[in-house]
């Protein structure tokens, strides 16, 4: 396993992290989730992402009883706010990130976090807030560094031209070949301010593998074929297809 300082951190990488969107929120395939982190860990991949959001909860559950006894010292921990977690609790307001942390923190069993990540953009809530609730998170000693996903361009400027908060190490976009919006802009905003990607679909959910053949059935075992998971855009396929 290869890997990389993480923006302006102190973060050492796996080049390959192990995610939990989709396949952690499911109660009968808990045993596999714990078994797949375990074998991650084993392959050397020491980089964990996950979100409050993925399963309402259920995500970090699965994950903190799979951490549960491996040194907290041996992988990097990341996860994200901003999705709703009930009908009164969303956003990145000061009261969210103080609250949805603790939450966090609680379901993952630690203390602390390697990275904590803006899911998305809060446009309710100053930006001036929102910084300085990370900053305040980061002098708690509950977070180590600060990430973003899928924030605009300008919204990532204005952060970063202000001052006493904690800066961002991290972006988490969209980016493959079949989406390639990140190269409009923040990549190139990105590598001048000491921000690394880590980048989320880079096979397009399934369909770079060649899995989806033209004028074929989708696979019964794949993504696509199961109803829990089945959030491959047909657009996609088709794109696949008449490429």
């Amino acid at each position: 396993m290869k890997y990389r300082k993480l923006g302006n951190s102190e973060l050492l990488i796996s080049e390959i992290g192990f995610g939990s969107w989709l396949t952690f929120s499911d109660p009968q395939r808990k045993q596999l989730a714990i078994s797949c982190v375990h074998r991650a860990l084993d392959l050397g991949i020491n980089f964990v992402d996950t979100a409050n959001v993925y399963g309402r909860g259920a995500a970090e559950t699965v994950l903190g009883e799979a951490l549960t006894g491996i040194k907290r010292e041996t992988y990097v921990l990341a996860t994200k706010l901003f999705f709703p977690m009930s009908n009164a609790d969303y956003g990145l307001s000061r009261e969210q990130v103080e609250k949805q942390l603790d939450a966090s923190l609680k379901r993952l069993k630690v203390d602390y976090v390697d990275l904590y990540q803006c899911h998305r953009y809060d446009f309710d809530t100053p930006l001036e807030e929102t910084m300085e609730a990370l900053t305040r998170a980061v002098s708690s000693g509950k977070v180590r560094y600060i990430g973003f996903s899928e924030w605009p361009l300008e919204r990532i400027e204005a952060a970063l031209e202000l001052r006493n908060v904690v800066r961002f190490v991290s972006s988490q976009p969209q980016y493959s070949l079949l989406h390639r919006e990140p190269e409009n802009g923040l990549l190139s905003l990105a590598a001048k301010s000491g921000i690394s990607q880590v980048v989320w679909s880079p096979l397009a959910q399934g369909v770079l593998t060649g899995k989806y053949l033209p004028d074929s059935p989708v696979p019964a075992n794949s993504r696509a074929a199961d109803p829990s998971m089945g959030r491959v855009p047909k657009s996609r396929l088709v794109g696949t297809c008449d490429s």
